[in-house]
């Protein structure tokens, strides 16, 4: 016997929400999503530097996306399609690469959602603001259309699918004196291109992808460029190989009222800007403790294959969550 048709919210049209809501349509039920941009792609959506511009450069207000314009995947195309749906280069793409840019893959998703046809599920510039469990188990799902003020819908639904991604809310790193510290403090998250950096002394905290990316975006502008990595030795000072503007240092040991920032290797150096490349938080500010799950040290515990949480699955779901993974075919093969 087949089972009831169930009306499902599905929070956030990236590829996670992308995924699920064809798979839970293929099965019978019937999702909603809510997207808070006006488009699909979730985190591949690029803001341009005018939109992304803040009065808090370490915050995630200004733009969900945390793409840079020069950004390319870091695996090939091959390896990121879903698995009945590939990810091939267009016949007419200029830049047929295996390591695509950031267009190409929101290309990608934007023809994966018309090819099964889940534009009309997609409730667009809809931000999810609250999620309820009710008596019953159903789940009441408080929504706002953007920019329209104090105006709020409740709906109830069977269940609930997290799909709202994990590269939108900053990890800070934690720097002695960094709150007197005169220069300016941005995180990674809202870096678009290495103009606003000409001839700047600028510190890039990290030694992950964004950090290795952006450094040597900003290298062909600012007059230096040095790196902080919590992994090197603390005697670390050495120039990158191809560089005549760029170091690698050991982590920042403190920052200091006259503008200087002091490494662990003993080096200070005077600077314009230090860069947090240093990676994201889980945040779903959306749901309360009904979920049954917390974040600790940036764990969602407890979940049950990274996905259930174990007190109310089925009926509350996370998809997309692990990140050391190969995109996009776990979504699919996940849900």
């Amino acid at each position: 016997m087949p089972s009831p048709s169930l009306r499902l919210a599905v929070v956030g049209a990236g590829a996670a929400g992308l995924a699920a809501a064809r798979e839970l349509r293929r099965e019978g039920h019937a999702p909603v999503v809510f997207e808070r941009a006006a488009a699909v792609g979730g985190t591949w959506l690029y803001a341009a530097p005018a939109s992304a511009a803040t009065t808090d450069p370490l915050g995630a207000a200004a733009t969900h996306s945390s793409l840079y314009a020069s950004l390319r995947t870091n695996l090939p195309r091959e390896v990121m399609g879903f698995l009945d749906f590939p990810f091939t280069a267009a016949s007419s793409a200029v830049d047929t690469r295996r390591f695509p840019g950031h267009q190409e893959v929101l290309r990608y998703l934007e023809d994966f959602a018309r090819r099964f046809d889940l534009y009309g599920l997609v409730r667009f510039e809809t931000e999810v603001v609250g999620v309820r469990r009710e008596a019953g188990g159903r789940w009441a799902v408080t929504s706002r259309k953007l920019g329209e003020k104090g105006e709020q819908d409740e709906e109830v639904y069977d269940a609930v699918v997290v799909c709202n991604g994990h590269y939108t809310e900053p990890r800070i790193a934690s720097i002695p004196g960094a709150d007197a510290w005169p220069g300016k403090q941005m995180h990674s998250h809202n870096y678009r291109v290495p103009e606003p950096f000409l001839d700047e002394v600028v510190i890039v905290i990290g030694a992950s992808a964004s950090a290795f990316d952006i450094s040597r975006d900003i290298a062909s502008v600012a007059k230096e460029v040095h790196i902080a990595d919590r992994s090197a030795p603390a005697s670390t000072c050495e120039q990158q190989p191809g560089y005549d503007n760029m170091w690698l240092h050991s982590m920042i040991d403190r920052a200091q009222e006259d503008g200087s920032v002091i490494f662990q290797d003993g080096n200070s150096i005077k600077a314009d800007v230090i860069m947090h490349c240093t990676g994201y938080l889980y945040d779903f500010p959306f749901l309360g403790d009904d979920s049954t799950i917390s974040v600790d040290d940036n764990c969602v515990d407890p979940l049950y294959k990274h996905i259930f949480p174990i007190e109310v699955a089925p009926d509350l779901s996370f998809i997309g969550l692990p990140w050391k993974v190969n995109l996009f075919v776990t979504y699919c093969s996940s849900v």
